[in-house]
């Protein structure tokens, strides 16, 4: 599991350092394997706002910038970089300002050049000058409210750092980030600050039909229409953010809020075309000879051993797995069908291996998800989309069929102290 600490501490903030926390974590149980800067120790970077771009006299490829890095006159500062464009924010390096050099204790100190005959009063930054990452293809363009001359390292929140934590196959309730601020706030004493799950207003009436017929494999369906939406707005600076220090690639809005759910909530999520559906969805075993075209592009062929999700047209994913080429929702998308689902781990353990890949949904539904949260993971990622997206949301359809039995633990209040050697009350038992 990788998270960013900045994310962590929105839900638990205990007062304790990066290293502590990192200890506190592996001495019960969750192994840090490692701790990461998200970014390299550069100093003297701002945001700087281009006003103005001429073209170099003296040379075809360079650019003559005007700069407001914030305060007084603005910086002439020369640009080779292809993306320049009067209007971006991007990083500013003023004179005096230090980048990441070859090594760690190494640094290129920036100063006023000569760049063929014109001045040049610092340097435009790409991703790569920053040790953000290896685009080198442009200036690194800056999607944040921040105003021009404000600390790069504020605006983009570089003092964070990535925890890597090596997870047992029994502990998948720590396959997100409520999981594992769960397990700080128990150890740490500390508040627990968990996402509010409110309820949409339904403005619509839609519904798609739902039914389950390998019960064996599938306990529960829970779906909703969303009409009017618009597949091509941004992903918000925040949520692009937390998806990349988590190890995910932005891809789109409507993907980007179901992956933010999963790694938020545990809760794995698929998002349909609705408009590509037919007729109704039903959770069954795969018939022999079927195929299936993913979303990686890859056309496996099915047999009766398999769980998928159909429509009136055959197949349209592997359940728990990965959704189909088919039916994705695309920039071009208006209505969606938004899934959650849960799938028994035995009927999701080593399919995708199958196949020779693995995914997400399918590394958490094979070690067990929470089939009570079904309904927040709708409602959490319905308020994503409504905000970010926008359009019009129909009721939850809930199909529940088989679910585990969760029988109460019973526990004697003196064994349990006398095991564990402290004084435990039967309040803090039951909490």
């Amino acid at each position: 599991m990788q998270f960013s600490e900045s994310w962590l501490r929105t839900f638990v903030d205990p007062t304790l350092s990066t290293s502590a926390l990192a200890e506190l974590l592996t001495m019960s149980g969750l192994e840090v394997e490692q701790v990461a800067p998200v970014a390299a120790p550069f100093s003297g970077l701002v945001v700087g706002k281009i006003l103005s771009v001429a073209p170099h006299p003296n040379a075809d490829k360079l650019r003559v910038c005007e700069v407001d890095a914030g305060g007084g006159a603005p910086l002439r500062i020369v640009c080779g970089a292809p993306n320049v464009a009067v209007g971006l924010k991007v990083p500013c390096a003023k004179e005096g300002a230090r980048l990441p050099g070859p090594t760690p204790e190494k640094f290129l100190e920036i100063g006023v050049a000569i760049m063929r005959g014109v001045q040049s009063q610092g340097m435009l930054c790409s991703a790569r000058e920053l040790g953000l990452s290896e685009d080198q293809s442009g200036l690194l363009v800056l999607h944040t409210e921040a105003p021009a001359g404000s600390d790069l390292r504020k605006a983009l929140d570089l003092d964070d750092h990535i925890f890597m934590v090596k997870l047992t196959p029994n502990r998948a309730d720590c396959l997100s980030m409520l999981g594992i601020a769960r397990e700080v706030a128990a150890l740490a004493q500390t508040a627990l600050r968990a996402p509010a799950i409110v309820p949409v207003a339904t403005s619509i009436a839609d519904t798609f039909p739902v039914s389950i017929t390998a019960t064996r494999g599938c306990g529960r369906f829970t779906g909703r229409v969303i009409r009017g939406v618009r597949a091509d707005a941004a992903t918000p600076d925040w949520m692009r953010q937390r998806l990349e220090r988590s190890g995910q690639r932005s891809i789109s809005a409507l993907v980007d809020v179901t992956n933010y759910v999963m790694l938020e909530l545990g809760r794995p999520l698929h998002v349909y075309d609705f408009g590509k559906l037919r007729g109704g969805i039903n959770v069954r075993n795969a018939r022999v000879g079927e195929t299936l075209t993913l979303l990686n592009e890859q056309t496996v062929t099915l047999d009766e051993e398999v769980l998928v999700i159909a429509d009136d047209s055959g197949p349209i994913g592997l359940a728990g797995i990965m959704g189909g080429d088919g039916t994705k929702a695309d920039l071009d998308s208006r209505d969606v069908f938004l899934e959650a689902a849960f799938f028994y781990p035995e009927a999701i353990a080593g399919r995708s291996r199958r196949f020779n890949f693995s995914s997400d949904a399918a590394h958490r539904f094979e070690r067990g998800v929470d089939f009570e949260n079904n309904r927040d993971g709708i409602e959490r990622a319905t308020a994503l989309i409504l905000e970010i997206c926008g359009g019009s949301a129909g009721p939850v359809t809930d199909v529940v069929a088989t679910l585990p039995a969760r029988p109460p633990v019973r526990m004697r209040t003196a064994r349990a102290q006398k095991v564990l050697g402290i004084a435990v009350s039967a309040d803090q038992i039951g909490e």
